[in-house]
């Protein structure tokens, strides 16, 4: 592994026509290129995630796994926003000389995937062989797809959507009011809003898993507890945990982003946008997904042009695109030839 930061020199415009002066990029890399250049596996991050792909997605990409250092040249980038490197709310602002916070200019997912082709360019790649990513990281791919059709390959998009819904947007904004309840938010320090941040995570938990997963490792096991609960002390756990690694206002940018995710934007509408990609493409829900539901990776399937889809069965709701690797990787080896279909996993549903 590799880890590098690429500054672009030139200022770079975003969606909304503000711009951003002094754009660095901080990217991992896994493997290498080869002479043909043609084993470029490309990685879209979600929310919180990081440059360091075989961190969070191990089972999937790592040394013994689907992808590996031996045979593909991975790339992901951190996007902007985020705080693992790239320009985000908490870098130096060059016209001010002080952190952006809340003057950071808005962004949305077509920003995020015109960052993407910027170093693409500088790493001299023309084709990625694969391009993946789940959740808001297939956002960011399948705009990628659009914005450059003659670039990837193949696609492989993971729980996700063309526009983002009323119902995700709702959840998101649940937690944006939980981040600005705390006053601290607006006090321009490295940790304001940590309070709102925590709170704000525990609401995510509830779209990312499900009832029957709370019900199964939340429950408790004795009929005379009346307070303390398992439940409890896990949504404390996790939202301690984001806020240990992440700050208010990287989450509050990137939320906003994720809420204004619509490739139909400017293109006539989502189905026009969608058969403008190009690449061999293959969607993959989760059945139990309550935020991204199956419904819309269809949608996605029957508008690219030849398109597969595949269906996972997952007790772990939206997060079961992260854990659900073997089945995910059965289902990808399958759609990369790299396995006869009678290999599949039996708890797949065969790709259509």
């Amino acid at each position: 592994m590799s880890i590098h930061k690429y500054s672009y020199n030139k200022t770079f415009r975003l969606e909304s026509g503000k711009r951003l002066k002094g754009l660095e990029i901080a990217y991992h890399t896994y493997g290498r290129l080869n002479t043909r250049k043609d084993n470029v596996v490309w990685v879209c991050h979600a929310l919180t995630a990081n440059a360091d792909v075989f961190d969070w997605w191990p089972g999937l990409f790592g040394e013994n796994d689907l992808f590996n250092p031996q045979d593909h040249f991975i790339i992901c980038a951190n996007i902007i926003g985020s705080n693992y490197g790239t320009t985000n709310p908490l870098s130096i602002n060059p016209t001010t000389g002080l952190p952006y916070y809340l003057a950071f200019p808005s962004f949305t997912i077509r920003d995020l995937a015109a960052a993407h082709e910027l170093l693409a360019q500088h790493l001299g790649i023309d084709k990625i062989k694969v391009l993946i990513g789940g959740s808001l990281g297939g956002q960011q791919a399948m705009e990628w797809s659009i914005l450059h059709p003659e670039r990837v390959e193949r696609l492989i998009l993971l729980a996700t959507n063309a526009q983002h819904s009323p119902w995700g947007i709702a959840f998101n904004e649940s937690q944006r009011l939980a981040i600005t309840a705390d006053r601290t938010f607006f006090s321009n320090q490295p940790d304001g809003g940590a309070k709102g941040l925590k709170v704000a995570r525990s609401i995510a938990l509830l779209s990312y898993r499900t009832y029957e997963t709370y019900g199964a490792t939340q429950l408790e096991t004795t009929d005379e507890k009346q307070d303390y609960f398992k439940a409890s002390s896990y949504q404390n756990y996790q939202g301690e945990k984001l806020v240990k690694r992440f700050n208010a206002y990287s989450y509050w940018f990137l939320s906003k982003a994720m809420d204004a995710h619509n490739i139909g934007r400017g293109r006539n509408g989502a189905e026009n946008a969608l058969k403008i990609i190009r690449a061999q493409t293959l969607i993959v829900s989760i059945t139990s997904d309550m935020l991204f539901p199956p419904e819309e990776q269809k949608f996605l399937a029957k508008y690219i042009p030849g398109a597969k889809h595949v269906s996972i069965d997952s007790f772990y709701g939206h997060d079961g695109f992260l854990i659900e690797t073997k089945q995910i990787s059965n289902a990808i080896a399958i759609f990369l030839g790299k396995v006869h279909p009678a290999a599949h996993n039996r708890s797949l549903q065969s790709l259509t």
